[in-house]
């Protein structure tokens, strides 16, 4: 396999300040502490890829253009865009709900969906089979007139709706294995049929006021919207009891011609931001999963965003599983925690945890090619 790779130094100059875990330090929180959201985790992940080795195996794409006004305005609200542009040509700001960046912020941002948009070609034209794309800042969160929960702009669906201008393609599927819910490809799909979209999160976390098993779409998207709600403490036999029973026959029904992963790694075990124990056993067999299920379906097309995972001596170890399955490396990197957290339990699929599931996998009946 031909696996692309992006990764920018300027993706990690995106600034969100000091802070408190998910908030920025002010009142009683003192500053000193990175804001969850910060560069390490993804220099990590790639210097993780050099020092192995793996990085050698990969066709590097260092040449990403940032996502133009009319690519952005198909996700976007103008005035949104105005907005957060005028905040980035002075001091900074915040996008809307927990969003903060520096000064230049929206030029990263827009680099990192153009880096996105720039690796889809890539797979579309036939050049490489698949991506991984190492962006910063993510995008999953982002919404048509608002950034949500560190996120500025959609890059994935930025990306998609350029993609299907310019190649034609029609049916579309995300996956999102984030531990928080996929809010952004929700809304801004949530009427569409030919979009279908599904997030993989920890139940009620956030954002809190969505992701709900009935939240299945609307008018002519009914049933293109599935979320699986996973119970805080859901391990690697929730998760892949999730894709075998939900993930997997959605996208068989749908058999769409581009699946895009929404990557975050804070369903980890060590995550500090989420309460689920995958390891990266859990992120290199769904990569299995899903890659197999774009071979049958679409060429092998597969474009994987990167988005959450806020452990910096985890992530890395998750990331590299995901690169390893892409590229179809035989010798992979040993994961040195796994003894532990094997240890600790919790791995196992529970049966609370398979009734929750249930109730997704019976939405799954709902879904017909368009």
């Amino acid at each position: 396999m031909t696996t692309g790779y992006v990764w920018k130094d300027i993706f990690a100059w995106h600034q969100t300040g000091d802070g408190g875990a998910f908030l920025p330090a002010r009142g009683l929180i003192q500053p000193g502490q990175l804001h969850a959201e910060n560069a390490e985790t993804k220099r990590r992940i790639h210097n993780l890829l050099e020092v192995s080795g793996i990085l050698d195996g990969l066709h590097s794409i260092r040449d990403i253009a940032a996502a133009t006004d009319e690519e952005t305005l198909a996700v976007h609200d103008a005035a949104y865009i105005d907005r957060i542009k005028a905040q980035s040509a002075e001091n900074g700001g915040d996008a809307g709900e927990l969003t903060p960046f520096g000064p230049g912020g929206y030029e990263i941002a827009a680099l990192s969906a153009g880096g996105c948009l720039t690796a889809g070609r890539a797979v579309m034209r036939g050049e490489i089979d698949n991506a991984y794309v190492l962006n910063r800042p993510p995008g999953h969160h982002a919404e048509p007139d608002r950034g949500r929960g560190f996120c500025l702009l959609a890059n994935g669906p930025i990306a998609v709706e350029a993609l299907r201008r310019e190649f034609g393609i029609v049916r579309v599927a995300f996956v999102d294995w984030d531990v928080h819910h996929g809010n952004g490809a929700q809304r801004i799909y949530y009427n569409d049929p030919t979009t279908l979209t599904i997030s993989m999160h920890q139940h009620h976390y956030y954002p809190a006021d969505t992701g709900a098993v009935d939240e299945n779409g609307s008018g002519a998207g009914e049933g293109y919207n599935l979320n699986i709600p996973l119970h805080p403490g859901s391990g690697h036999g929730a998760y892949m009891h999730a894709f075998e029973t939900v993930v997997i026959p959605a996208l068989d029904r749908f058999r769409p011609e581009l699946i895009v992963v929404l990557s975050g790694f804070d369903g980890g075990a060590l995550d500090p931001l989420g309460r689920n124990m995958a390891y990266s056993t859990t992120f290199r067999e769904m990569t299995r999963q899903v890659k197999s299920a774009a071979e049958r379906h679409c060429q092998g097309r597969l474009l994987v965003l990167h988005e959450g995972g806020y452990s910096a001596a985890y992530a890395p170890f998750c990331g590299a599983a995901v690169v390893e399955e892409l590229m179809g490396a035989t010798d992979v990197i040993e994961d040195p925690f796994i003894p532990i957290l094997e240890g600790i339990g919790m791995m196992d699929l529970q049966p609370h945890q398979a009734e929750a599931i249930a109730r997704s996998a019976a939405l799954v009946s709902r879904i017909e090619a368009p």
